[in-house]
């Protein structure tokens, strides 16, 4: 299938225009008209190189909403003119104990990547959904909720499992005490999330200019983290926090905050992180733990989750041609809180 999109040919120039085949349907696949294709923090590391195995050329995308435009032989939970969508993952092995589990992002075997991976069958490199088709095999697809807001829904499939996922792992709900570091595109989520759960949530932020949009996104309460008294008081008050910050920092003022067998969960932040002093994990048998996305089940839960609590992320909507301009404001944090790409706005190749 001829397919249009926007890919990076290198680290330093910005993404342009980029046409290619998409492979044949087979008989378990899934083809899907993309509408809309958020615009996650990884787009631009990968674009860059930043992490050092980025495959030229590279086309972004893995928070992808759509529509099926024909299906496999074998396929039975999905037809033509669905509304679906797909996330970081298009396949696993299916086999190993943790994709018996529904965990698929933990595949023993290693999991394929929505762009940037390589396909199962053939080792081609996969393209992801800034371009106007994809093909997923039927497993990986997701259903959307009727509801649910499709052009501002795409950035659920990463940043919206990425801090939905911890918080289900570490049993948030009505009466937990929940922390949040960082208001950007995860951190906003995640204070959606748990508050809809139940969780006495709070947001911990350097800057007083954040105090009144935490609340309005549902948070109980917030703490500065620049404040000593505030710190010092907060000593013990929470069962799980959740750091969404994307650059490397200090995780020791953060520790006491923790109650006894309290979890630090680090969110996506693939960045070295500072020597920290030991002691307060020792001492509250507390623990510091990571998290990726989510396996296909847990992200359709979310969405079935968000369609009923009206949960949806706060957005801005661009053109493909303004990816440059994004990328550029999302470097520097000028997004409240997610850039989404209109497809409509990517001409057909």
């Amino acid at each position: 299938m001829k397919t249009s999109a926007y890919a990076a040919t290198d680290a330093n120039t910005p993404l342009q225009p980029f046409s290619f085949e998409r492979r044949e349907l087979r008989h378990n696949d899934v083809a899907i008209d993309i509408l809309y294709s958020g615009v996650c923090h990884t787009d631009l590391h990968m674009a860059r190189n930043d992490w050092g195995f980025s495959i030229y050329p590279l086309v972004p995308g893995h928070e992808i909403v759509g529509r099926v435009s024909a299906v496999g032989g074998s396929v039975t939970g999905f037809k033509v003119g669905d509304n679906v969508a797909v996330g970081t993952i298009i396949d696993s092995c299916m086999e190993c104990e943790q994709c018996r589990r529904n965990e698929e992002q933990m595949c023993y075997k290693g999991v394929t990547i929505t762009y940037n991976g390589q396909d199962r069958v053939t080792g081609d490199v996969t393209y992801g959904g800034y371009s106007n088709h994809i093909i997923v095999r039927e497993e990986f697809v997701l259903r959307m909720p009727e509801g649910l807001d499709m052009a501002r829904a795409a950035p659920l499939l990463c940043a919206g499992i990425t801090t939905y996922s911890p918080l289900r792992t570490w049993n948030v709900g009505p009466g937990s005490r929940v922390g949040v570091i960082g208001l950007g595109g995860l951190g906003h989520l995640a204070v959606k999330f748990a508050s809809a759960l139940g969780a006495n949530t709070t947001v911990l932020t350097r800057s007083e200019g954040k105090i009144d949009t935490a609340r309005e996104l549902g948070a109980d309460r917030v703490l500065l983290s620049t404040s000593a008294e505030q710190m010092e008081s907060a000593a013990f008050g929470f069962d799980v926090i959740i750091d969404t910050v994307p650059y490397e920092h200090d995780l020791s003022p953060y520790l006491g905050l923790l109650d006894v067998d309290g979890t630090l969960v680090i969110a996506g932040s693939l960045v070295d992180t500072p020597k920290f002093n030991n002691m307060p994990l020792i001492l509250g048998r507390r623990r510091i733990a990571g998290t990726p996305s989510g396996g296909i089940r847990e992200t359709q839960e979310m969405l079935d989750f968000c369609a009923r609590k009206n949960i949806l992320p706060e957005c801005e909507m661009i053109a493909i041609q303004d990816i440059g301009t994004a990328f550029e404001r999302l470097e520097r944090g000028d997004v409240r809180y997610r850039f989404v790409i209109d497809m409509a706005s990517l001409p057909a190749a």
